[in-house]
């Protein structure tokens, strides 16, 4: 079914929704600063005739960060996007995006004044024809070159200060790839060999959480906008406890190939796969961003890990004890952080004592390692479709600790955590602008729920719903098969009686005299006496 699919798009162009705007990488634009493309229904910019954005200068903390990342004007990603641009659409109501044409999260319709609220479901889940559509919806924006938007092969300084743009076409799917390697790769210092790799503006400090949130939220949101399904939501994998990648099979996000354990099996659509963004030593050695061209196949040979630094897979009493953490974070705010719920979460905080610094990964970073391959290296991880459904999983344990101690916004620091990780902060590299403490917030007020975090009876229902997925494929076959079968029985029945109608026993064959002359004599008497019935009895009993 996908791959019909996948020929009818195969090079159609779709909206994205992170950044660059192709039409905000133009020497104009980077040179003035400005991006405030038109919405096309109006022509205006960010809608403004129709209400539903206008053009405004961008506005930036000036709270202090962290000692982590000791420098300043030196990298891109520094009081995000003012090195790019300064002036950005600033959307009204429940409108959002970089030209205010989309809905915030949550709302749909033409005037974004519908609210709605999806499900995103355990990956065990769904039915045949779910799992088939999901694996369709991943190959299609792999393979479909985004419209709207761009990535970056060079820096600022690099592209002349806006005079020489250095943007590269690829796949939505890439484009998201991009944006995680983007976020998490080192600071560029000048020359080769020369970066700063104490930094990170979505991982390893407070931003961690809010930011895969968003993530996982534009992603979810361009694959409607690609496929017109505006049901779909990205299903979780819940690893808690498991003995292996139970995700690892070919109907789902791929097996292992038997020639070569390290790459995928040839039966999943995945192994064709090509990653880019996934060598940072490379990069750092020649001082360069990723110019984001073929770096091979996916790889993945899960369990196969080094057990020094990873034991196993997460267990439940793990993930209860992250949850039972008060603190959202603490100290340093950084990978040292102790009792911290984010911290813990994130693996690097002990997942049975809280204590910060730990020799060995857990939680979140625990499958990274686990899966050995693409999935283990930070700035290339987003290659593997699994980094999706593991990073809903790690999203929906945020959502219950959320509800389960419900914070004060003050708990999310405004100063001194690592750079990028303020709440003011915009977050790295989205266009449209989000702050960080926008998405310390519950996931119902963003538009979505996760099944197991529903009521006993609603999770009941969930659970036997790829069952009756199934039962609905077939009834009507099952419905087909029934009356066929009652159309056979009558048809039977009736070739039956016409039968014993037509052969029925002529009436000068039923009179005694006919009888006794075809009689033939006994050899042996038919009723036996009394006592050879009761020999015959006794012997059955004995063998019983």
């Amino acid at each position: 079914m996908w791959p019909l699919v996948i020929f009818g798009f195969f090079f159609c162009f779709v909206p994205s929704h992170q950044q660059f705007p192709r039409l905000c990488s133009t020497q104009e634009a980077l040179r003035t600063k400005e991006c405030c493309p038109p919405w096309e229904g109006d022509g205006s910019a960010c809608g403004a005739r129709s209400g539903r954005g206008f053009c405004a200068d961008v506005e930036v903390s000036d709270r202090p960060d962290g000692a982590q990342y000791p420098f300043s004007g030196l990298d891109d990603r520094e009081r995000w996007p003012l090195v790019f641009y300064n002036r950005t659409c600033q959307c009204a109501g429940n409108f959002m995006g970089f030209n205010c044409a989309d809905c915030q999260f949550g709302y749909f319709g033409q005037n974004c004044n519908e609210r709605r609220e999806s499900l995103r479901r355990n990956i065990f889940h769904l039915s045949r024809s779910e799992r088939i559509r999901l694996v369709s919806y991943l190959n299609l924006a792999k393979q479909t070159i985004s419209r709207d938007y761009v990535v970056a092969t060079g820096t600022y300084s690099e592209m002349g200060n806006g005079t020489n743009p250095m943007f590269a076409d690829v796949s939505l799917y890439d484009v998201f790839v991009w944006m995680h390697y983007y976020v998490s790769r080192n600071a560029l210092l000048g020359g080769p060999g020369n970066v700063w790799t104490d930094v990170d503006f979505a991982h390893w400090a407070p931003a961690f959480l809010p930011w895969h949130r968003v993530y996982l939220l534009h992603w979810e949101h361009e694959i409607r906008k690609l496929t017109g399904d505006m049901s779909f939501t990205i299903p979780y994998w819940d690893w808690r406890d498991a003995q292996a990648c139970d995700v690892c099979t070919d109907d789902l996000m791929g097996g292992r190939n038997p020639q070569d354990p390290s790459l995928l099996s040839p039966g999943s659509v995945f192994s064709s796969w090509r990653v880019l963004c996934s060598q940072p030593e490379n990069y750092n050695i020649r001082g360069v961003l990723c110019d984001s061209t073929d770096e091979g196949p996916v790889r993945r040979n899960p369990g196969n890990h080094d057990r020094n630094l990873v034991e196993r897979l997460p267990t439940s009493a793990e993930v209860d004890f992250t949850l039972s953490l008060t603190n959202y974070d603490t100290g340093a705010m950084d990978r040292t952080a102790n009792m911290s719920f984010r911290n813990t979460l994130e693996g690097f905080g002990d997942p049975q004592t809280g204590l910060g610094s730990s020799s060995r990964l857990g939680m979140h970073a625990a499958l990274h390692v686990f899966m050995n391959g693409s999935m283990s290296s930070v700035q290339g991880s987003a290659n593997d479709p699994i980094f999706l459904l593991h990073h809903a999983f790690v999203d929906s344990i945020y959502e219950q600790w959320l509800r389960r101690h419900t914070p004060s916004p003050s708990q999310y620091p405004e100063s001194n955590a690592p750079i990028g990780h303020n709440s003011e902060y915009h977050m790295v590299p989205f266009l449209p602008l989000h702050r960080n403490r926008e998405y310390f917030i519950s996931s119902k007020d963003l538009g979505y729920e996760y099944s197991h975090l529903l009521d006993a009876s609603q999770r009941l229902a969930e659970s036997m719903h790829p069952y009756l997925e199934e039962l609905r494929d077939v009834w009507p076959w099952l419905l087909l098969a029934g009356v066929f079968g009652g159309i056979v029985t009558i048809v039977l029945a009736a070739a039956v009686l016409a039968a014993k109608r037509r052969y029925r026993r002529p009436s000068w064959l039923q009179g005694r005299g006919w009888k006794n002359a075809f009689a033939l004599p006994e050899r042996q008497p038919l009723i036996l006496s009394n006592e050879s019935v009761e020999t015959k009895q006794r012997n059955y009993q004995t063998t019983m």
